[in-house]
């Protein structure tokens, strides 16, 4: 079993910045991709990052590339999402998870085995 808990979430201006954290226990961290997501009220829960188990690769959805960066130290057990430039419509409940190893490209939910239980970040305008 694996929990991840995601802090950092909370209320900041547009053009603000904010740093996501998601701290896992349990069961295997490192040997596995981790991703980012984000559900906005009415809306699917849509990708946001994703980085690989070692750390090299990393994927950005394109509403958030440029302004958005992930990383992760496996020794901590922890995955981090660096947010910049934020805007309003960057208001979401974001999710940190873990990639199944059934994943290929990590870009969808189904791809993903241990979800946290969500932090919400709200950008005001």
């Amino acid at each position: 079993q694996v929990q991840l808990v995601e802090s950092g979430g909370g209320l900041v201006q547009a053009g603000g910045s904010l740093t996501l954290s998601c701290a896992a226990s349990g069961r295997t961290f490192s040997g596995y991709a981790m991703g980012w997501f984000r559900q906005a009220p009415g809306k699917e829960r849509e990708f946001v990052a994703a980085i690989s188990w070692i750390g090299d690769r990393t994927y950005y959805a394109d509403s958030v590339k440029g302004r958005f960066t992930i990383a992760r130290d496996n020794a901590k057990k922890t995955v981090i999402l660096q947010m910049s430039s934020l805007k309003p419509e960057d208001t979401a409940v974001y999710y940190c998870a873990r990639g199944s190893y059934l994943g290929v490209t990590y870009l969808h939910t189904h791809e993903y085995d241990y979800w946290g239980q969500g932090t919400q970040v709200t950008v005001s305008s």
